[in-house]
């Protein structure tokens, strides 16, 4: 599914922003352990009048722990643990595996969450960073495969140091996604139970 290998890629981004540009307020860069946050996701298409609005939480841990989970309108959850990925969906009041489309998609972009953590955004062939202003990143893709898919990617950092805002990925000239991060807190551990089960 190619909306969970987006937000996978975001989420990549969004916990490698800060190293690479430090303390947006002019202090030492925070390294990052791990990050929880809400999230709003916004879908807009031109043929949609109204866009279509997803919430949910995420939580994030070095090296490589993931769990990316949509509350509403339709629960399901994307965890990733020592190299393994599943994709569960609650149905009946359990949650079933879902060995669809696009898991290997979604590994393809979180191999480089390490790299981007050390803020070695250059060490990931994919996009050319540019600054658009003293807290935004935008992303734009090097390879005519992935521009067809994704045009470009601009992140907006928050003023405190660690904090990712907003996350807009352009898909064409009349879609985008965008996400809102809330609530996000910082370096906090997390239970190893929070990548493996649902």
């Amino acid at each position: 599914m190619r909306t969970h290998a987006f937000l996978c890629l975001l989420l990549s981004l969004f916990l490698g922003t800060t190293p690479v540009w430090g303390n947006p307020t002019g202090g030492p860069a925070v390294r990052l352990r791990s990050v929880q946050a809400d999230f709003t996701q916004e879908k807009h298409l031109k043929i949609l009048a109204r866009p279509l609005v997803s919430q949910g939480i995420f939580a994030f841990q070095t090296p490589q722990s993931l769990r990316w989970e949509y509350l509403r309108p339709l629960h399901s959850i994307l965890l990733l643990h020592e190299g393994r990925m599943r994709k569960l969906i609650e149905r009946e009041g359990g949650f079933e595996q879902d060995n669809g489309a696009g898991i290997d998609a979604m590994r393809v972009v979180l191999q480089d969450i390490g790299s981007w953590l050390d803020g070695r955004f250059a060490d990931n062939p994919l996009f050319q960073v540019t600054r658009a202003g003293e807290r935004t990143v935008v992303l734009t893709p090097k390879e005519q495969g992935l521009q067809a898919v994704i045009s470009r990617i601009e992140l907006q950092l928050g003023p405190e140091e660690g904090v990712m805002e907003q996350v807009t990925i352009f898909e064409g000239p009349e879609s985008f996604t965008r996400l809102r991060f809330t609530n996000t807190v910082l370096n906090r551990e997390i239970p190893a139970g929070t990548f493996t089960q649902p």
